[in-house]
């Protein structure tokens, strides 16, 4: 294969319209009695058990603490996020069903997830935006907190289905925050930035991505994935 193309998922493949946030913050009451400061937290490129800790800690629970009910936390958050969405309020984002669409009817493309989310949060998004079953591998927040180590989490099952080391930028990361671009630099992979999101594209510039799209809409959006040799 030509290259693996990972995707990020909220704010690049679809919009849960402030729902995620809202189950989020109802499992950390929950659990905790507390959702920290979530009205203002910036959300944009972060995994879930980085947010969790970093909300809980702002009010003074440390880490220790957390860890052991983490589980429970996303136990109840994806309870909450299965009842709150569904293709009324969840949506994939302009572009986003033609490009998969696109890449689908070629076998030189690996396609898979490179996202913040854990692993059952993101199936309950795509399936309630339509875009269940595009995705044959995935990198999660379930796998590692630390989002720059999700490249190398990505290439290992790549490699362990297809037998392919997806080298340098024959990966490629697409996401629409910065946070996105940093973990594609980490990994060695190409990084294509999407202004889709809350980022401007003033913000995603100024860490030069090797592409930088409006949207998945945009004519250029196929060949910025597969590459000018695609």
């Amino acid at each position: 294969m030509h290259r693996l193309i990972l995707f990020d998922v909220d704010g690049t493949l679809l919009s849960t319209n402030g729902q995620a946030g809202e189950a989020l913050g109802m499992a950390l009451r929950e659990t905790f009695g507390t959702a920290g400061p979530i009205e203002h937290y910036p959300w944009a490129g972060k995994t879930d058990p980085q947010i969790v800790f970093e909300l809980l800690g702002r009010v003074g629970i440390p880490r220790a603490d957390v860890q052991p009910r983490l589980s429970e936390v996303f136990d109840h958050y994806c309870d909450n996020l299965a009842r709150r969405l569904s293709p009324a309020n969840t949506r994939a984002l302009a572009g986003v069903h033609a490009l998969l669409h696109a890449l689908r009817q070629r076998p030189d493309v690996a396609v898979g997830l490179l996202t913040g989310n854990i692993r059952r949060g993101a199936d309950i998004k795509l399936t309630a935006a339509g875009l269940a079953g595009h995705f044959t591998i995935g990198a999660f927040g379930s796998d590692q907190e630390d989002r720059n180590r999700l490249v190398a989490v990505a290439r290992e099952r790549a490699r362990a289905l297809w037998g392919d080391e997806f080298s340098g930028t024959r990966t490629v990361v697409v996401g629409d925050a910065e946070p996105d671009i940093r973990c594609a630099r980490a990994g060695g992979a190409c990084a294509v930035s999407v202004a889709s999101g809350k980022t401007t594209r003033e913000t995603l510039a100024m860490l030069q991505p090797d592409v930088l799209l409006d949207s998945l809409a945009s004519p250029l959006a196929l060949l910025a994935l597969i590459g000018p040799n695609g």
